[in-house]
């Protein structure tokens, strides 16, 4: 019942392709390397032409120096010349459990906010195929500052 009121809000992705999309997250979570907090973390991110980047998180002995699994995704399809995007999955967990949903960082929202329209990017938390939950970017990061405060 749940899934259904969260598709009417985000129409722009069918339930499909979000199975899709969560399947590959779940692949893409054990590529993370995580030897120090053992919290694995993958995300897919959808771009506007239909094509899907994955991330994981990259943790580095100089904690500072790791980075989350969707900026990972991010800077994948900003690298190959994308730069709008529809939607990102994210799961995550202990040991590549996932038991809980798994939201993105504060900086990851910034980095996400960066590339979108809060209230037209949504952020899906996902345990499993069947069981995600819906965001938008703007309800995750309200009153965010973009870089349209920097353009004349």
């Amino acid at each position: 019942m749940e899934q259904r009121f969260e598709y009417e809000r985000f129409k722009a992705v069918s339930p499909a392709k979000i199975r899709d999309m969560i399947a590959m997250a779940k692949e893409q979570l054990t590529m993370a390397y995580a030897p120090y907090s053992g919290f694995y973390v993958a995300a897919a991110l959808l771009c506007r032409d239909g094509s899907v980047y994955t991330g994981c998180n990259v943790e580095n002995s100089s904690y500072p120096a790791g980075n989350c699994a969707e900026r990972t995704a991010v800077f994948k399809a900003v690298s190959e010349g994308k730069r709008e995007f529809s939607c990102i999955v994210i799961m995550g967990g202990n040991a590549g459990k996932v038991e809980a949903y798994c939201p993105p960082c504060g900086i990851c929202r910034q980095v996400l906010r960066e590339f979108c329209r809060p209230s037209e990017f949504f952020v899906i938390l996902a345990k499993s195929e069947e069981d995600y939950r819906v965001f938008s970017l703007e309800e995750l990061l309200p009153e965010s500052f973009g870089p349209e405060f920097l353009t004349e």
